[in-house]
């Protein structure tokens, strides 16, 4: 699975109830005096992020150009066509940044994005339906994916090849082996 880094990776719908964006970064300060702002990078694709992609800013996806870029510690440094200085950018800290998803590249067989996730039906392979898959944990060990039972409770599944048995995006459902212990709760 790809992460993209974030577990809410993924606002707005089109017809088929796909996202319309995905999550690809936070813009955290402005940089400098020349309309640079400093942005921690939600992806695992940020060789997307180059100078003439279109980015969306903001809970109105707002579209700006990106100008340049260069990387600055652990972050991204972004300068925008439509925001010429550190005044124009001031009003972009702690925004959230996204790419249409239409723009990011395809994965292998087997490898999905958060987006694609979130949502699903989670059924075991006795047939018992858990919930709905709510929320992907990002871990150092393996993804932790977060269910909300019927009744409202969290439940916690490993995203790891002994539990996850299959995932059908075209029926929304992911199959789940509950391993002894993992659900004494």
């Amino acid at each position: 699975m790809k992460s993209d880094q974030n577990s809410n990776t993924s606002t707005g719908s089109s017809s088929s109830d796909e996202p319309v964006f995905v999550l690809i970064g936070k813009f955290r300060r402005p940089h400098g005096i020349r309309g640079e702002i400093r942005m921690t990078v939600l992806t695992d694709f940020p060789e997307l992020i180059s100078p003439g992609q279109v980015i969306y800013a903001g809970e109105r996806y707002k579209a700006y150009t990106i100008r340049d870029i260069r990387w600055h510690g652990g972050d991204m440094l972004v300068s925008l066509k439509e925001l010429p200085d550190r005044t124009a950018v001031e009003i972009f800290r702690n925004i959230m940044v996204y790419m249409k998803s239409e723009d990011m590249p395809e994965l292998p067989e087997g490898e999905y994005f958060i987006h694609q996730l979130v949502g699903m039906e989670v059924i075991t392979d006795q047939g018992e339906k858990l919930g709905i898959l709510k929320e992907i944990l990002i871990t150092g060990a393996n993804d932790v994916y977060l269910v909300e039972s019927p009744e409202g409770k969290d439940l916690l599944l490993p995203a790891i090849e002994e539990v996850v048995l299959d995932i059908n995006q075209e029926s929304g459902h992911m199959l789940v082996h509950i391993i002894p212990g993992l659900l004494d709760y």
